[in-house]
């Protein structure tokens, strides 16, 4: 049985942080990404990890921010997000695959991946 499941999420003020987690199982994953959706917009992909290097991709809007990282014994991933700001508000969501993926092509390609969880709302007051 294939599943990820996000955790973490919350209210918090402008410039704080949050740390989100990934527990997945069941499956056979070379990679994960993050990807997040506000109301009313498109799904959007933050941050991605290929396992076999840990080489990490970002996108421009949380470059600096945002970090994406593993556990080194099991399928858990964590999306640090730090200085948050009033546009990063959203549901947030680990993805995978079930065939090994370029991140640098999945980040921007949610329909790319055919793994995910259900999701971690983020939000953010000023």
């Amino acid at each position: 049985q294939v599943q990820l499941v996000e955790s973490g999420g919350g209210l918090v003020q402008s410039g704080g942080s949050l740390k989100l987690t990934c527990a997945a199982s069941g499956g056979r994953y070379t990679g994960m990404a993050w990807f997040r959706q506000a109301p009313g917009k498109e799904r959007q992909g933050a941050a991605c990890m290929h396992f076999n290097d840990r080489r990490t991709f970002y996108a421009e809007s949380v470059k600096g921010r945002f970090t994406i990282s593993k556990d080194n014994d099991r399928d858990t991933v964590y999306l640090q997000m730090d200085d948050l700001k009033d546009e990063d508000p959203a549901v947030y969501y680990c993805a995978s695959d079930r065939v090994p993926f370029p991140c640098q092509i999945a980040i921007n390609s949610p329909l790319s991946l055919d793994l995910w969880g259900q999701g971690t709302q983020v939000t953010v007051s000023s």
